[in-house]
């Protein structure tokens, strides 16, 4: 059996840590992102200086909300609240206007 891509959730957080290719791109939208409804927002996450450019890694399916412009932050589902008491410790407020979003984040 092949090893799992580094984006899969089924993963190691120290195995998803690498470049993503895009064989296993076509794989996630064909299988783990085809059910999500397709006005889905997609976020993608500035690196650490805010520019330049790095290989995707990584996602979550999270919420997203505007600061300012086209910047804002990203905080749990509701189930993910749920499931994870001290969740809801960091994030006791969520902003009314958060959508539901596939996150997708940079290596480094």
């Amino acid at each position: 059996m092949p090893p799992s891509s580094p984006a899969e959730p089924e993963q190691d957080e120290d195995e998803r840590d690498q470049p993503l290719t895009l064989d296993v791109l076509r794989q996630l939208v064909r299988k783990d992102w085809a059910r999500l409804p397709g006005k889905t927002l997609v976020v993608l996450c500035r690196d650490a200086s805010g520019n330049g450019y790095s290989p995707f890694s990584n996602y979550n399916i999270n919420r997203y909300s505007p600061v300012y412009g086209l910047h804002g932050d990203v905080y749990p589902l509701e189930s993910q609240l749920a499931k994870d008491p001290g969740l809801r410790e960091l994030y006791p407020e969520i902003p009314d206007d958060a959508v539901a979003a596939l996150v997708l984040f940079p290596l480094g």
